[in-house]
């Protein structure tokens, strides 16, 4: 199925949903140096990302009419500095909010579903309804902020077409969902909030998917009943048992078919100390030393088995405490390149050729390509049960 791509960064949410069966007509990126990133994956990096069409420059300057009716699904994860815990918090008023451009994309293209997403700092209490607005224009993007029309006036005239029951026109069926990222197998504490969004002419019903992980199965596999220790060969004087926290696996919490949580040393084990490690870095590019880590309150890196902290992206470099690893014996370093970007689930032979300080904000801010795929996937196969005259193939 064919889909567009906007604010595609480094390109982890569209990487995850060309795995689930999504085609990109193309992505749309204003940094250069991710366009940069893109350009060379799409070139020299994973299959699924060859000739992969990038459209460089602000989104505000692209027109979506070409591919009005032509595709089955738009994404995208907005710029969240607005929303985000690191930035200035100022929402609808910071220039950067770039939803607005994500619902007219919406409009213009008519797409038979969209996927949307962005920090989780957007469902906070002081942005709720700022995020309730945003819904409810993703739900009718054919009603447009009239000129001289406050946000809040829009807001109000949208919630009373809602309550109206008035479906006229362009309209979508959306819901909405924070997901944290450990939940589906990836080795990272990572909350994000998800838009998702079919036309309402589909007749689509549709649940967000069920989480296929969890810590409490985690705590299992890692107590002196479990295989996590044997699987990694960790002798029993370097084990901590899980067996002092199995008090709190309840039996009505637990999901005996869950998977544990996949941690740290599940996802970078194999990879060798990057200190020492110099013909090893030939053939997995950035995995190189970076030094300078340091430790102190509040910011102590990420346990070795236990799923990493939110990589983050850092607004004056690379934040330390959230992109360290934390060694059992209390010894701290940063994440390689490499290792971040596993952390990320993107594939070993994805290519970054930015510096350090650059290729980590391009990690920091992506999607993780495993979560992307898990909601793709489900939303692809909802889309496969319908057909009607039109791009649903």
């Amino acid at each position: 199925m064919r889909s567009l791509e906007l604010f595609a960064g480094a390109g982890g949410l569209g990487l995850g949903l060309h795995a689930a069966g999504f085609r990109p007509v193309g992505v749309v990126e204003k940094d250069d140096d991710c366009c940069l990133t893109i350009k060379e994956n799409a070139k020299r990096g994973p299959k699924a990302m060859r000739g992969w069409k990038v459209v460089g420059g602000d989104v505000k300057d692209v027109s979506f009419r070409v591919f009005e009716d032509k595709l089955d699904l738009v994404s995208g994860g907005p710029p969240c500095q607005p929303f985000s815990l690191g930035g200035k918090h100022k929402a609808h008023e910071d220039a950067r909010d770039m939803f607005p451009q994500a619902v007219r994309g919406v409009r213009e293209i008519r797409p038979s579903a969209f996927i949307f997403e962005n920090v989780k700092g957007l469902t906070r209490d002081r942005f709720r309804n700022y995020f309730e607005y945003i819904r409810l224009q993703l739900q009718h993007p054919e009603v447009v902020q009239k000129s001289r029309e406050g946000w809040s006036d829009h807001f109000a005239r949208l919630e009373r077409i809602e309550t109206s029951s008035l479906r006229q026109g362009l309209h979508y069926r959306v819901v909405t969902r924070v997901l944290n990222a450990a939940d589906f197998g990836v080795p990272q504490k990572r909350e994000r909030v998800f838009f998702v969004g079919f036309r309402g002419d589909l007749g689509i019903e549709w649940n967000f998917p069920m989480p296929t992980h969890s810590r409490d199965a985690l705590l299992v596999d890692q107590s002196s009943q479990g295989t996590y220790w044997d699987r990694h060969r960790i002798s029993k004087s370097h084990r901590f048992y899980a067996d002092r926290d199995m008090r709190l696996v309840g039996q009505a919490s637990f999901e005996p078919n869950c998977l544990p949580w996949v941690t740290v040393r599940d996802r970078i084990a194999d990879l060798p100390a990057p200190e020492t490690s110099k013909t090893y870095r030939l053939s997995i590019a950035g995995h190189i030393f970076q030094p300078g880590a340091r430790a102190y309150p509040g910011h102590t890196g990420s346990p070795l088995d236990e799923p990493a902290k939110a990589l983050k992206a850092g607004v004056h470099g690379v934040p330390g405490g959230e992109n360290m690893l934390a060694h059992p014996n209390g010894t701290v370093r940063y994440f390689t390149m490499r290792e971040a970007a596993r952390l990320q689930t993107f594939p070993d032979d994805f290519l970054f050729t930015s510096s350090w300080t650059e290729t980590m904000r391009q990690i920091g801010n992506a999607v993780p390509v495993e979560l992307a795929e898990v909601v793709g996937k489900s939303v692809l196969k909802q889309l496969q049960t319908v057909r009607h005259d039109g791009y649903i193939q």
